[in-house]
Order: C-alpha cells, then sequence, then structure tokens
C-alpha cells in the first residue's frame, strides 16, 4: 500500500513548465498545492490538479506559509511523504525536520538546488529542461534579448543559492558585460527600474546589502507573449 502523499510547490521559484514532470514524482498525492503571490504565480493554475495558495507578496511569505502546512500535516500524521519542489535552499530546515519526524521527503528541483537542501531530503530529483531539436536558435537571436532578459541572465549567474545580486554589484556586471549605464535609461535608477517592473524581478527593501532577483514566471509568461 502507497503511503499518503502530499505536494508542495514553491510556486515563485518553480516555473509552471515543470507541472507534468513534478505531478510524475507524486503520484496519488491527496494534496497537491502551488505557494506564493497570486500574481506571480497563475500559470500554475493552468493545471487543474493543483490548487493556487496565495501567500501575500510579502519576503518569503510563501516559504513560510508552505512550511507551517506541512509541519501541521505531518503533525497530524495525515502523510507520511511530502514531495517539496524547490530550488530554494532555505528548504533545507524543513525537509530535515519532516525527516526527524519520520517522514520521507523527496526533493524536485533544478540545477541551481543547494547541496543542503539535496542532502536533507531522503532522495532528490533534478527537473529536465524542456528542449527541442529543431530549430536551433543561432547566436543572433542572443544578441537581440531584451535588456529584461539579460539582466536576469546576469542575475542568475552571479546569484548564490537563489539569493540574488546585491543592486550595486549588478551594477558594476551590467556596465561591464553589456555596455549598459542605468543614467542613460529613463528610470535613471536599478531600484526604479525594478520597481517598475514587479512582475519580472523581486526587489529587497531599501538597505546597503539590498538584493534582486528574476521572477521565473513571469518570463516564462514574457515568452510565451512574444511568440
Amino acid at each position: 500500500m502507497s503511503k499518503p502523499t502530499a505536494l508542495f510547490i514553491d510556486g515563485e521559484n518553480i516555473s509552471a513548465t515543470f507541472a507534468s514532470q513534478i505531478l510524475k514524482f507524486a503520484p496519488g498525492a491527496f494534496i497537491r498545492r502551488a505557494y506564493g503571490d497570486v500574481a506571480q504565480i497563475r500559470s500554475w493554475g493552468d493545471s487543474p490538479s493543483i490548487r493556487l495558495v496565495h501567500s501575500g507578496s510579502g519576503k518569503n511569505a510563501g516559504d513560510v506559509l508552505l512550511a507551517l502546512d506541512a509541519l501541521e500535516l505531518a503533525l497530524e500524521r495525515r502523510a507520511e511523504r511530502f514531495v517539496i519542489a524547490s530550488s530554494d535552499g532555505d528548504f533545507t530546515h524543513l525537509a530535515t525536520r519532516l525527516r526527524e519526524k519520520g517522514m520521507e521527503v523527496l526533493g524536485v528541483g533544478q540545477e541551481k538546488a543547494p547541496k543542503a537542501f539535496r542532502e536533507s531530503c531522503s532522495v532528490f530529483h533534478l527537473l529536465k529542461s524542456k528542449t527541442t531539436a529543431a530549430p536551433a536558435r543561432p547566436p543572433a537571436v542572443k544578441k537581440s534579448a531584451s535588456l529584461d532578459e539579460k539582466i536576469c541572465a546576469a542575475i542568475e549567474t552571479h546569484s548564490k543559492d537563489g539569493a540574488g545580486v546585491p543592486l550595486a554589484e549588478l551594477a558594476t556586471i551590467m556596465k561591464k558585460d553589456h555596455g549598459v549605464l542605468i543614467g542613460n535609461l529613463p528610470d535613471k535608477k536599478w531600484r526604479p527600474y525594478f520597481s517598475n517592473r514587479p512582475n519580472l524581478f523581486a526587489l529587497d527593501p531599501k538597505g546597503p546589502k539590498a538584493r534582486v532577483r528574476c521572477r521565473p514566471n513571469g518570463f516564462s509568461q514574457l515568452s510565451a507573449a512574444a511568440k
């Protein structure tokens, strides 16, 4: 007899394009939820078997609510296998606590998932990026990428454990790698630039260590609209 299974998805960290892959790792799950700011994770609603759970727009609100619901379920002994779909190292503690309570924890995420999170799970499965054999995109397409796509690529390259990149550091990277000076753009400064694009970027509150991160779902929707 299979164990009662619950699926918890970090909707702001994992793109909905991976929905079918993730569901294969949680067959028969009686709970299937995607957490996050519903304005940013609407694409998860395209899968009728997954319930969207709105956590609000606060920083890490989705992560906190996901962890609380998972622990509550474990304490009630309603599930014995927990599938956590995320590449965020912040779920390392959740996976560890669940295993301490005798639960099986199956992690599902991308290559960027930190080692600590992978090893805290009973088993960790890597998601496979969807690729098409033809037609192959020529280098010229990369050169014509939008500024937002270039910025996101720089953030993903220099971010550690999904924490994002400090604004000051990003300014240096964009100037060095792409010759972009924010002062030459209408927004004039990076903070207003990102604040005006909340569907594409997540920005920390003001502070000397403020960081910016990409919103995967925002860019997947942007790509779909461009097709």
